[in-house]
């Protein structure tokens, strides 16, 4: 199929007010979203999605996992469709482009083609996956996991937030149980637009990303079990304290992600004390241990490091210490000829790009091992994301959604 013209372009201007009108639903309180997974808010974002989409001609399916997916017809009724997403659920403080412009792009690619008449061979399907970020429900990227296979949905029912509320009761009580089996769609192709989430676009003044890998990462849960005394009347050497515990594997951490550069990235980002008291020591303390590499030798070598030093800090202090594997995925590869597809694309509308390999996890990565995917990025300012003032502009949003709209038309096969 010959490739789109030059002049095919989104409107920028409905993009945007399409996020903005979005952002209504479950702000934060610095700015950003709090729109988490399977909350009333969720719920009500979905809602308004679902009646964008409707609006623009789309019919919806929604399958057993709660994902959306939302079609324009092709001319071709036996053409796989072309599937465009990510994700609407956000980080408790999270911001108002992360996951979801990737959504509202897709929307947006769809609006575009019918203003301009665009009529294409495959299908598009434009996709709001469940529970991407795993801030509620671990681990990340759960509904499109079980999509490919990677989970059952028995396990993703199971998943309990820190309230003790399970993943299947919260899908049915907010409404958004479907009755498709999930997995059973078939795709031609997958794109997902994202924000990068990292400094390098903006540093290298770069207006595309063409993502071309995605770094792999273990989440690995660590349960520290110490002793609950006073803090002020305890003497320090009768202490059971598995809060200096996990200061120590913090550190140790550190060291080792030091230790694998380049390519290797290790931090904490949630911590649980019990009883989280002012002046008492910590009985059990659990956090999570978050590892990524794009190297899988590396990532593999910097878990199994990990794992075998912090039992020797634990037990030097007498702390009990239980460690298990809550989140997975290995480095992705993404499909060259889409791809090259994106690099075109930004080639033929005169955008800067650059090369990128994600430092993030995204639904491509799983939806990767059931069709040939890729990802566009656009820049974020300061790298700042998974924060309330994560902040892009109107033009890095449009430039992106251009990319994704030629990119995704040429894979689907204009009909002229």
């Amino acid at each position: 199929m010959a490739a789109p013209g030059e002049n095919m372009r989104i409107n920028a201007d409905r993009l945007w007010d399409t996020l903005m009108d979005m952002a209504k639903i479950g702000p934060g309180i610095a700015g950003g979203n709090n729109r988490q997974t399977l909350t009333d808010e969720d719920g009500e974002g979905r809602k308004l999605f679902q009646s964008w989409a409707e609006a623009a001609g789309m019919t919806m399916g929604v399958d057993t996992m709660g994902n959306m997916f939302f079609t324009r017809p092709g001319t071709d009724p036996d053409a796989l469709p072309v599937y465009v997403g990510s994700h609407l659920d956000t980080q408790p403080t999270g911001g108002k482009y992360d996951g979801v412009l990737g959504v509202l792009a897709g929307l947006e690619l769809v609006r575009s083609m019918n203003d301009l008449d665009i009529r294409t061979r495959h299908p598009i399907v434009v996709t709001n996956w469940t529970n991407e970020e795993g801030a509620r429900f671990a681990p990340a990227m759960l509904a499109s996991g079980v999509f490919a296979g990677i989970h059952t949905q028995d396990f993703a029912y199971d998943r309990k937030d820190p309230d003790g509320k399970r993943f299947g009761d919260e899908l049915k009580r907010i409404g958004w149980l479907g009755d498709e089996v999930v997995g059973a769609r078939k795709m031609h192709a997958y794109f997902e637009y994202h924000i990068e989430q990292g400094p390098i676009l903006e540093a290298e003044e770069k207006q595309i990303g063409v993502v071309t890998h995605c770094q792999g990462l273990w989440w690995l849960e660590f349960t520290l079990t110490g002793r609950e005394a006073h803090t002020g009347s305890t003497p320090m050497n009768l202490r059971v304290n598995a809060g200096l515990a996990m200061a120590r594997i913090v550190e140790m951490v550190q060291g080792v992600a030091m230790e694998n550069q380049p390519g290797a990235v290790g931090g904490i980002g949630q911590v649980f004390f019990s009883p989280n008291s002012r002046n008492v020591l910590p009985g059990k303390v659990v956090f999570t241990v978050d590892i990524r590499s794009p190297d899988k030798a590396k990532l593999d070598r910097m878990r199994a490091k990990i794992e075998a030093e912090a039992p020797k800090i634990t037990e030097a202090l007498g702390v009990g210490c239980s460690i298990e594997a809550i989140g997975h995925f290995e480095p992705v590869t993404f499909d060259p000829t889409l791809v090259t597809a994106v690099r075109n694309a930004a080639d033929r509308l005169g955008y800067s790009h650059m090369n990128l390999i994600s430092g993030a996890g995204h639904d491509a990565c799983w939806a990767s091992k059931v069709a040939p995917s890729t990802m566009v990025m656009c820049p974020c300012v300061g790298g700042l994301s998974h924060n309330e003032a994560e902040d892009i502009s109107k033009e890095w949003a449009a430039a992106g959604c251009d990319v994704l709209l030629h990119a995704v038309v040429e894979t689907a096969g204009i009909v002229e």
